[in-house]
């Protein structure tokens, strides 16, 4: 069996994050994001470019969780999936596109925080490793 991969991306919160609720009454997150850009120099060295700015949307109970968490300029990493529409610019139609992001946290290299776990039970299909006997010295 294959590996399940999803689009994934690290970006961070650029501007003050929405919570609205759709006709429907699914809760949708909207923010923009901005992607850190570099480019490898031939001594090894990376130069940091000017980041891209672009549209992320989140929808339904994660939606609520990622409103309740992320502030502007948190980092995070992400995954899930392109999508385009269209829209308009001038009174002409264009191909916009935005991030919507089926999984979402905080990039833990850049952000220092606590985990609360919740008490889960481990789907029965995976097995428990058996202990292993200490080694005496």
């Amino acid at each position: 069996m294959t590996i399940p991969t999803q689009l994934s991306l690290v970006a961070f919160i650029a501007s003050t994050p929405e919570l609205h609720f759709l006709s429907d009454g699914k809760a949708r997150f909207y923010a923009r994001i901005g992607v850190e850009h570099f480019r490898k120099e031939v001594d090894g060295s990376f130069t940091k470019l000017d980041p891209s700015f672009h549209d992320m949307v989140i929808f339904e109970k994660t939606a609520e969780t990622a409103y309740a968490r992320l502030r502007k300029g948190d980092v995070f990493v992400a995954s899930g999936y392109i999508h385009e529409y269209d829209g308009s610019r001038n009174g002409e139609t264009i191909i916009r596109e935005e991030f919507v992001a089926r999984r979402i946290g905080h990039d833990m290299q850049r952000c220092a925080y606590e985990v609360a776990r919740r008490q889960v039970e481990a789907p029965d299909s995976v097995p428990t490793p058996a202990p292993q006997p200490a080694v005496g010295m």
